[in-house]
């Protein structure tokens, strides 16, 4: 059986009701595929709210993908993304972005983004229990966060928001399916 190709998908579902979750998967995806309907379905990421270390964010959008598609029988993609952080020598945390990209032929692919230091008073809510974007709001005493121009928006003045961010490692994850003949078997 072929396995599924980029130009026969019509209808991706996004793991997640954030609304820059599903515009950066969006942007991304209609810059290909200009008639793909893109939608989000709020769905457990199946780790902790802050998820710690690249492999707990990463099985985090893992799980959202996978959930996703499985929400959702008219689609042929499911993407999942996941916001995290991860600790540095010394007690300093950095964040990390992990996006998982589904087929319903079992093929996945993943990326990655999204690196860069946290100020101290961050870092330190964040290891008393707050999620990164409540931290984030309390320390630059905005709201919003998390569903606006992020973390990742206030430490950049602005130069890099949360949707811009996302978009290349959702670039990254569609990689299986932008370049399909590289990602054969090994003969």
């Amino acid at each position: 059986m072929p396995l599924l190709s980029l130009h026969d998908v019509h209808q991706v579902i996004v793991g997640s009701a954030n609304p820059v979750k599903i515009a950066a998967v969006r942007a991304v995806l209609t810059s290909v595929l200009p008639d793909a309907a893109v939608r989000g379905v709020a769905v457990p990421s199946g780790v902790p709210d802050q998820p710690f270390g690249d492999e707990e964010t990463q099985q985090g959008a893992r799980q959202r993908a996978y959930a996703a598609l499985a929400a959702a029988a008219d689609a042929s993609l499911g993407v999942g993304l996941e916001g995290g952080v991860v600790a540095l020598p010394g007690g300093r945390l950095r964040t990390c972005a992990w996006a998982v990209v589904v087929d319903r032929d079992g093929r996945e692919g993943v990326g990655g983004s999204l690196s860069m230091p946290l100020p101290d008073q961050v870092a330190a809510r964040i290891r008393q229990g707050e999620e990164l974007g409540h931290a984030m709001d309390a320390v630059a005493r905005t709201t919003g966060t998390k569903t606006g121009r992020g973390a990742v928006g206030i430490l950049t003045a602005g130069l890099v928001d949360r949707q811009r961010a996302y978009e290349p490692m959702v670039a990254y994850a569609l990689a299986p399916w932008l370049a399909p003949e590289l990602f054969l078997p090994a003969p």
